[in-house]
């Protein structure tokens, strides 16, 4: 069984962190055509190439990515070990990257990540953005999942997986003291003003085909691609608008607002997009095996 060199390990846990060997070499006063042949001779060791080029930096490999987060382990238990014999106990904790669509409904992304919150030895690291930069850190090994509300493109370059994690039904919710009456869907839409998701929402692509069919044109009150930014202009406006109830589950259940009538066949989809790795993350793995099988209970 081939034996680690902790030199090279080092050595390329400082490139890694620094992303250039010119950098790297600075660091650890080293030359770099030097610091160039330890690396070559850790990969060769361990079989996997660590590193590509992207441009004039250096990007790592899945099998880098891997090889990085045990490195910090590594070092990092070193430091726990000088931490404990002088009285400072620090407890080695698991690594998750998530990232999120920064419109995706914050009470979603706190059911599917509630498992690992609190953990002693789990540390969780939470991004936002837009859908392409999300995809782009996923696939640069940044990243071990990407919540979203739509699914990601697959093609032979970026073989992305889609784990459907739910299914939830869509509503228009709205203040208690607009309601009167009964509310009448769809034929109060031709009055009552809406507060609704963006056009590129799928949900808002679907309330528009209902609203075709059914021969009415809403009046839109506001179009706010944001969920968070939409349950509070419901609350605050006392509007009526167009969400699934996970989104507004705090205002439900507390009264601040309440759901006048289901869309009929309008339902938003959550996902769990992962890249094809050879190394997936266990905690990642567990925790979407586990959601699959309650979906389907």
């Amino acid at each position: 069984m081939p034996i680690l060199n902790y030199n090279h390990l080092r050595y390329f846990w400082a490139v890694a962190h620094e992303g250039s060997l010119t950098r790297a070499a600075q660091r650890l006063n080293l030359s770099q055509s030097a610091l160039s042949v330890q690396l070559q001779k850790l990969e060769h060791g361990i079989g996997h190439q660590l590193f590509e080029r992207t441009g004039k930096r250096l990007a790592l490999t899945e099998a880098g990515r891997i090889a990085l987060d045990y490195a910090d382990t590594v070092f990092q238990a070193g430091e726990e070990l000088m931490s404990t014999l002088q009285g400072r106990p620090v407890a080695a904790r698991q690594i998750v990257r998530v990232g999120a669509l920064t419109t995706l409904s914050r009470n979603f992304q706190l059911e599917f990540l509630r498992p690992l919150i609190g953990r002693d030895d789990v540390e969780l690291i939470v991004r936002s953005g837009a859908m392409r930069d999300l995809l782009t850190q996923l696939e640069a090994h940044a990243l071990d999942v990407v919540l979203a509300n739509s699914v990601a493109p697959r093609d032979a370059r970026t073989p992305f997986r889609n784990h459907l994690l739910n299914e939830q039904p869509v509503s228009l919710v709205g203040h208690p003291r607009r309601r009167k009456r009964k509310f009448r869907f769809p034929e109060d839409l031709r009055t009552e003003p809406v507060l609704l998701p963006s056009l590129d929402s799928g949900i808002r692509a679907a309330f528009d085909r209902v609203m075709e069919l059914a021969g009415i044109r809403p009046i839109v009150l506001a179009e706010v691609d944001d969920m968070a930014m939409l349950r509070l202009l419901a609350r605050e406006q006392q509007a009526i608008a167009l969400a699934p109830p996970i989104v507004v589950r705090d205002e439900l259940e507390a009264g601040a607002l309440v759901e006048y009538c289901r869309i009929p066949e309008v339902t938003e989809s959550f996902y769990a997009v992962v890249q094809k790795r050879r190394f997936p993350n266990q905690l990642l793995a567990a925790l979407l095996t586990e959601r699959t099988l309650k979906r389907r209970a």
